[in-house]
């Protein structure tokens, strides 16, 4: 795996320090998703990210539902007295110089209670500013009681 990486230009050490990178961009993204910050979010992604859900309909279909990143920041930008919080895990990150996957299970909170759980799948691209979400896939599945 790691020849494989060297022939691609990512030394381990130049590796790690993208992994950081990419790390980074992601947090920013929930840093700004948490406090309401759109400035943040945004400044976390492309000019035109794409984001897609695909989960159970209420009669157990699967469905993908699209969702246009300019209503979401308007969403979060409404004064609300809700508090959102998801906590991610970082399971894997691959990287190829100007493309990176990163692979995140979740839960997410809605005023301290689980909302749902799932897993988000990030494709974010190295461009002159640094790393950039540019899609952002993910699961949800609602808390068994």
């Amino acid at each position: 795996m790691l020849l494989v990486m060297l022939t691609h230009g990512l030394s381990a050490q130049n590796l790690k320090k993208e992994e950081r990178a990419v790390k980074t961009t992601i947090k920013q993204f929930f840093k700004g998703l948490e406090s309401g910050d759109t400035s943040l979010l945004k400044s976390a992604c492309t000019n035109e990210p794409l984001l897609q859900t695909y989960m159970k309909t209420r009669d157990g279909k699967l469905k993908m539902q699209s969702e246009n990143f300019d209503d979401f920041v308007a969403f979060l930008a409404t004064p609300k007295t809700d508090i959102y919080r998801e906590r991610i895990k970082f399971e894997a990150i691959h990287i190829e110089e100007s493309l990176a996957s990163v692979w995140t299970p979740y839960t997410f909170y809605l005023n301290g209670k689980v909302s749902h759980t799932g897993t988000n799948s990030f494709q974010l691209i190295k461009t002159d500013e640094g790393w950039k979400i540019q899609y952002i896939i993910d699961t949800r599945r609602k808390p068994s009681h």
